[in-house]
């Protein structure tokens, strides 16, 4: 196991809740066209072997084969070995289309507990420990939206509910809906959050502070752009990091990642874990989803956890990345 889970500093709670889950979440975003099921299983086994308890997906993954697939390769592999399930912190999510049909998506009460039926079927489990609102919907209520919600906790298929890509302010709406309803809420946040996604600390890591929501950032290496793009690219090992949005994001930034990379080099560290590093040492961050296509990319996020930055090299790589505006939270961010 890393030198994280042996001194205890690999599990935290999740926010203000009393559950545990490691620093490290182990993202299956690429479980399916990127990560066949034998080796989806292998990076399961190992994740759970040195420490990670904290199993992140979503009912839409799987989309390059089938929407729904990795929560079934998930769940073939938790019913492999029964005990596996209780070792394991399972969050998956509700919101996104999984078919054409006009009531297949949203946050609708109806679709939020058909999903969630849905969703235990293809895990092969009897209880969601996270159930996630992969994005905010304008036209649910929050009471539809904790109505439905209550009676997944109610009846023992749910334990906690997170959201995922909210604004600050749909965080503190949601969360004002739930206290009215003396109900939990919100208990985590994922977000897109990384050295070149520097908005969320302008308004959202303020408010998931205020109301003790954890903080999940994901793609923290924004899709490879951090990993090491440039010199993968030459030595011609750029999968990810080839396509999507750091592809889009290197057409903009190759200068500031040439020196991003040069900068590594000099600290005599790999791109990948520095990125990571910075992420996982932001005031207010839980645990870092990070979505593994090797048991080498786990590897490098616990080093990363082992190995923090120190404050000569955070403020180096800040001159890079430098914070939105001022730095901090909105609207003194602003202020001249």
């Amino acid at each position: 196991m890393s030198g994280a889970g042996g001194d205890g500093r690999l599990h935290v709670r999740l926010g203000r809740t009393a559950l545990r889950v490691s620093r490290v979440c182990l993202g299956t975003v690429n479980f399916g066209g990127r990560v066949a099921e034998p080796e989806a299983r292998e990076l399961m086994d190992h994740a759970l072997d040195n420490g990670i308890n904290f199993v992140d997906t979503a009912n839409m993954y799987g989309w390059r084969e089938y929407k729904g697939y990795t929560e079934e390769v998930i769940g073939r592999w938790l019913t492999s070995r029964p005990a596996r399930r209780d070792q394991v912190v399972l969050a998956t999510k509700v919101g996104n289309p999984m078919s054409e049909g006009v009531n297949e998506q949203g946050l609708s009460a109806r679709h939020i507990i058909a999903a969630c039926e849905a969703s235990l079927r293809r895990l092969g489990t009897d209880w969601i420990d996270l159930y996630q609102m992969h994005h905010v919907d304008r036209d649910a209520s929050w009471d539809e939206v904790w109505q439905a919600m209550e009676i997944l906790v109610q009846q023992g298929k749910v334990r906690y509910v997170g959201s995922s890509n909210f604004a600050g302010w749909d965080l503190a709406a949601a969360q004002e809906a739930a206290r009215a309803r003396h109900f939990l809420g919100v208990v985590s946040e994922q977000c897109l959050y990384n050295l070149a996604v520097r908005q969320p600390e302008l308004e959202l890591l303020p408010a998931a502070r205020a109301y003790g929501v954890a903080v999940l950032p994901w793609s923290p290496l924004h899709g490879g752009l951090l990993g090491g793009v440039l010199r993968k690219t030459a030595e011609g090992r750029a999968v990810k990091s080839g396509q999507g949005r750091a592809a889009a994001a290197l057409e903009t930034m190759r200068g500031t990642i040439e020196r991003y990379e040069e900068l590594c080099a000099q600290f005599g560290r790999d791109p990948a874990q520095v990125g990571l590093a910075w992420v996982m040492s932001r005031p207010g961050v839980t645990s870092t989803v990070i979505g593994p296509r090797t048991t080498a990319h786990i590897k490098d996020a616990l080093q990363a956890l082992d190995s923090p930055l120190s404050d000569e090299e955070t403020a180096r790589i800040e001159e890079l990345f430098p914070p939105v505006g001022h730095g901090g939270a909105a609207p003194d961010a602003w202020l001249t």
